[in-house]
């Protein structure tokens, strides 16, 4: 159990108690994705439950009118489907990777009987679904009142909360779709991040930012988004965060497709 403890890189399971991480470890595969992959699609069950250990994974709502906007962003902080707990459901939303990563997977039903044992358990869902509605409500009124040019500051800021490089491997189709805007929007707006020293380049699927340069263009959301949610996570998750754990199976997400094309590549983490 302690192996378990002192390996995993998700904050959520890394604050759980050995006793209560063991009733989930014994259910996991690790599962690589790459960009674009579709984890979960609008009017899909959310079923299995990934719990991201890197990359950045958006939400994406598909409005009627065929265009798509992002409403959250996660990454090693949250679950993916955590909200199944509640019982099957579908999603309301297109989980996409935007950042490829790695997460563990356990099935909806596994994951159920093991909240329903743990107080402990219960309690990182609570704080997640409490971080996820704070960040809605943030960007709701961030897409309602601010420039474009703060909040592609804001989505990119919080992409390199997730990598750990200045360059981050995004395309400017993938930031229409998180503004919700134009590709010709995108350009334009590059082009002033580019003129600030915010985004010094922006070639060939990645842009290079300027870390202090942007935080001053990116609107205040930001800031007072990511501030809440932190002193939310220092407060309720006291555990330590390590990077790395054993699982019991790895595999691979296609960037084209969810659960059901993955394929599986080893039978142990080494």
């Amino acid at each position: 159990m302690t192996l378990y403890r002192t390996g995993i890189g998700n904050r959520l399971l890394a604050a759980l108690p050995p006793a209560d991480l063991g009733l989930l470890t014994p259910h996991f595969r690790k599962v690589s994705f790459g960009p674009d992959a579709v984890l979960v699609r609008s009017g899909d069950e959310m079923d299995p439950v990934y719990f991201p250990h890197s990359g950045a994974i958006a939400f994406m709502l598909d409005m009627p009118d065929g265009q798509t906007v992002a409403t959250t962003l996660m990454g090693r902080e949250g679950a993916l489907a955590s909200f199944s707990v509640l019982g099957p459901s579908l999603s309301s939303v297109t989980a996409i990777a935007r950042m490829a990563g790695t997460a563990s997977l356990i099935s909806a039903a596994k994951f159920r009987d093991a909240y329903a044992q743990s107080a402990a358990i219960r309690n990182v869902v609570q704080l997640h679904a409490r971080a996820v509605l704070l960040q809605l409500q943030h960007v709701a009124a961030c897409n309602a009142l601010h420039r474009v040019d703060g909040r592609m500051a804001r989505w990119l800021l919080q992409l390199h909360d997730r990598v750990p490089d200045d360059l981050l491997p995004v395309t400017q189709e993938a930031l229409a779709q998180l503004l919700g805007v134009r590709r010709t929007t995108v350009t334009l707006t590059m082009s002033k991040l580019r003129e600030a020293g915010a985004v010094p380049s922006d070639r060939r699927g990645f842009v290079e930012i300027d870390r202090a340069r942007l935080e001053r263009v990116a609107c205040d959301c930001y800031a007072l988004m990511q501030r809440k949610i932190d002193r939310m996570y220092c407060q309720e998750l006291s555990a330590p965060q390590p990077t790395r754990a054993p699982f019991r199976e790895s595999a691979i997400v296609s960037s084209g497709g969810a659960r059901g094309e993955s394929r599986a590549v080893s039978r142990a983490e080494k």
